[in-house]
């Protein structure tokens, strides 16, 4: 069989990191069989399109290096990509279906539909819905007359197709993931396929262009499994059920705590992004972060979306996207939700950064300091660099890490001074200047001599040295190793801040 899949977001706002982990199994499946990745923009609810969210959609797949073989941007034998550019022929598959006995004009009103709607909940029903057991009772097709019919569409009425769903029909989706699912199609409604503004809903528009575009494999989220039994009746009333795509539908991204969908209020609430990018919302202008901008490497969350649903089989947990390509099987991707670990993503990105040589780091922490009107020899960059990075997650975290470096501190840790600048401190800190006065040249061998010296004329041990003299270095009782500190710091600067220390604590 020939592979094509298809990626089919809506623009209605920034792309959610599930959606994100849709594109890549896609991808990922599309690539491993030799076949091709369509990109098609799903934009027929114009009610709900925002400005600015296909280009980011596009900016977020290319940033995690999904890359699409035919789409908006990409002309291939499929064209147009973008389902408003299609609508006509919508329209055409709409009618065909009037035609065939499988769709019916709709003419309800709002308020009559509320009032079907709160009749069967008055009668206790379950699922309210226009249906096989309703749709008798209502204004359309299938109870008017065809000049009523035509009056109505000719008078500028609005009116909806819906589908006209067979009674008592055992219904099979077959799918890669979850197996048979079968649904008796007297539960399901008749749902709203086309409406008189032109547009289809999303239930034609898939059907038509997955069937036109040729794909092979339906792979999208568990939400759309309720609507798979329409879209198998759909191949079937068009009499292409022998070309009827293979569905799989994956499982949830759920939150840290497994109890329910990830969402953008998780992140928010515990501090993580949700989405690739930063989004600004145009309306709102709320701002919302975004893993590049939180500083996660592109193949670090690619890494961590392929592992939530998917399990290689094996204890190996970093590949690149060539590995992931020759590993990936649909057969391995589980039913149950994922639940979606901050402190593991973390940790894919500390993976990813220390898997980079010191240099290419140390460049990235130029570029940082530079941000900050800062400048540093590369030489420097790099030694600072290679102090720090096995103690960081994130680029950004080398400022956090060694600010202290370029500016003194101004204060200092209160609960640590408490536990560990005692009356002696000053005493010792002074005394020790003379001797590191001594330290010629001022690197990391003549300071432990300088130590050695005076721990050998006074008896006092490094333990009644060490915390007082980062505090008074750093403003804090943690860092990189103190020695390496004071070179870095060169001796003025250290015998400026061990003074300022001991006048101030």
């Amino acid at each position: 069989m020939s592979v094509t899949v298809r990626f089919a977001p809506s623009p209605t706002g920034p792309l959610h990191m599930g959606g994100v982990r849709t594109a890549l199994y896609n991808y990922l499946f599309a690539k491993k069989h030799n076949g091709r990745f369509i990109l098609r923009i799903e934009d027929t609810d114009q009610s709900r399109y925002v400005p600015g969210a296909e280009e980011y959609i596009m900016e977020s797949l290319a940033w995690c290096g999904i890359l699409w073989d035919e789409g908006p941007d990409k002309d291939g034998p499929h064209r147009p990509y973008r389902q408003s550019e299609r609508k006509e022929l919508y329209r055409k598959y709409a009618l065909q279906l009037i035609e065939s006995g499988h769709a019916y004009y709709a003419f309800d009103t709002p308020a009559e539909l509320e009032a079907m709607r709160k009749r069967l909940e008055s009668e206790k029903l379950s699922n309210p819905q226009y249906d096989c057991h309703t749709r008798m009772e209502m204004k359309n097709s299938l109870t008017m007359s065809k000049d009523q019919v035509n009056d109505h569409i000719a008078s500028g009425n609005h009116y909806v197709i819906r589908a006209h769903i067979p009674e008592g029909r055992e219904i099979v989706v077959n799918d890669l993931i979850r197996g048979q699912v079968r649904v008796n199609s007297s539960l399901l409604d008749d749902k709203v396929l086309f409406k008189s503004d032109g547009m289809p809903t999303y239930h034609l528009a898939n059907v038509v262009d997955d069937h036109l575009m040729q794909v092979s494999h339906v792979i999208r989220g568990e939400e759309w499994l309720p609507s798979a039994p329409l879209h198998v009746l759909l191949y079937e009333f068009f009499g292409w059920h022998q070309s009827m795509p293979l569905f799989a539908h994956l499982p949830l991204l759920l939150k840290p705590d497994g109890n329910g969908k990830l969402s953008k209020r998780d992140g928010d609430r515990l501090g993580f992004p949700v989405f690739p990018l930063a989004w600004k919302d145009p309306k709102s202008g709320e701002l919302s972060s975004g893993y590049k901008e939180s500083g996660y490497f592109s193949e670090a969350f690619v890494n961590i979306l392929a592992l939530l649903g998917w399990n290689p089989g094996t204890d190996q947990e970093m590949f690149t996207m060539d590995e992931l390509i020759e590993s990936f099987t649909l057969d391995r991707v589980g039913k149950s939700g994922s639940k979606f670990d901050p402190e593991k993503a973390k940790w894919f990105n500390h993976q990813y950064l220390q898997s980079k040589s010191t240099e290419e780091l140390a460049a990235s922490y130029i570029r940082l300091l530079e941000e900050k009107d800062m400048q540093i020899d590369t030489q420097k960059a790099i030694r600072i660099t290679a102090m720090v990075r096995e103690r960081i997650n994130f680029i950004h975290e080398m400022w956090e890490q060694t600010a202290f470096l370029f500016i003194a501190p101004s204060s200092y840790d209160e609960a640590f001074a408490r536990k560990k600048w005692k009356p002696e401190t000053p005493g010792i800190l002074n005394a020790l200047e003379k001797h590191l006065k001594e330290a010629i040249p001022f690197d990391v061998e003549n300071i432990s001599k300088a130590f050695q010296s005076y721990m050998d004329e006074t008896g006092t041990g490094m333990g009644q040295i060490m915390p007082g003299l980062r505090l008074a270095l750093v403003g804090e009782g943690k860092g990189p190793d103190l020695k390496e500190i004071m070179e870095i710091l060169g001796k003025e600067e250290v015998l400026t801040r061990i003074a300022r220390a001991t006048e101030n604590l």
